[in-house]
């Protein structure tokens, strides 16, 4: 009886939530003059949100056990300088081989900094974005490299982060991502260790093995992403000054709705539908003339922190 009453109260929220997104598409499609719910902006959205949604579901894994990694934006920055290398050397097979070699290395190599180090992950994180942001200015600057970085990728090769491909991708990743999450061991480990680590730690889990498994199926995720993000832009910009940090906020704020929704929608799900509300939002704003670089941060601030409290509703306690 409980299972079913749960199992409607949830396609009644589904019917609901379908609803809300059909009412704010008519909405938004008025507000900017009709310019909304056409074919060239639907295509933008759908080609935008789907990069982030790899690195949202990276921080998926990355919160569920405790731990926050500044340093993605630094990693995408030089996975996505080897897709552009390796791609222009070897072509799809080099765009997502790069990428996926940076990212497990060096995703990895930070969740062995946090497993076997006391620094609080998100200090450990930003000095390491230091790090990845010195190595790629001297990727730039160095006259044996930069001919080779700062290069777009071909044209040819490009095909990953344009539409239909990009949304199969997607889907196979929807699919993979939901079942290591929610149908695996590791999955259930990973959410035990987040719940309370010295109790899983009892349970007979193993918090080092664990953690280093976080580490490459989040650097598999984040190499993804950065393959994705460069086959989209062809061309990735230096982030330097700890600017690569703001590469994070977008996947934090899709997953910070995501956390709202999650009671409702698993959040593995959540995660791209919230990827595409997200840039539809700003895709409107941008449509209205508010600026980007200025204003649409600042409000891209503020939805990060009325996300974060809603999100959090509830828990007891300091929030790591």
């Amino acid at each position: 009886m409980t299972e079913s009453l749960e199992r409607r109260g949830k396609l009644i929220f589904a019917a609901v939530f379908v609803g809300a997104i059909a009412v704010l598409a008519v909405l938004f499609h008025a507000v900017t003059g009709g310019r909304f719910l056409t074919a060239s902006t639907l295509t933008i959205i759908a080609k935008n949100s789907v990069y982030p949604t790899f690195i949202a579901w990276g921080l998926c894994f990355l919160f569920a056990c405790g731990y926050t990694d500044m340093s993605i934006g630094g990693v995408v920055v030089l996975g996505s300088f080897a897709s552009c290398v390796f791609g222009n050397w070897w072509g799809y097979a080099g765009v997502i081989l790069g990428g996926l070699a940076v990212g497990l290395l060096l995703i990895f190599i930070n969740f062995n900094i946090f497993a076997f180090s006391r620094i609080p992950s998100w200090i450990a994180g930003i000095s390491l974005a230091m790090v990845y942001e010195a190595i790629a200015v001297f990727l730039k600057v160095s006259d044996s490299t930069k001919p080779l970085v700062m290069v777009s990728l071909r044209e040819e090769y490009r095909g990953l982060g344009q539409l239909p491909w990009s949304l199969v991708i997607l889907a196979v990743g929807l699919v993979a991502v939901y079942f290591v999450y929610n149908l695996t061991t590791i999955g259930i480990n990973i959410r035990a260790i987040g719940g309370n680590s010295a109790v899983a730690q009892k349970m007979g889990i193993n918090l080092t093995r664990t953690l280093l498994k976080v580490g490459l199926i989040a650097g598999t995720l984040i190499g993804l992403a950065s393959a994705l993000q460069e086959s989209y832009a062809g061309m990735t910009t230096v982030k330097t000054g700890l600017t690569s940090m703001s590469m994070l906020f977008y996947p934090l704020a899709i997953y910070l709705l995501a956390q709202i929704l999650r009671d409702q929608i698993n959040i593995i799900i959540a995660v791209p539908i919230c990827s595409a509300i997200v840039y539809a939002v700003f895709n409107v704003l941008a449509l209205l003339g508010v600026p980007s670089g200025t204003l649409q941060e600042a409000i891209l601030g503020l939805f990060l922190i009325v996300f974060g409290v809603v999100g959090q509703h509830g828990n007891r306690g300091v929030v790591k």
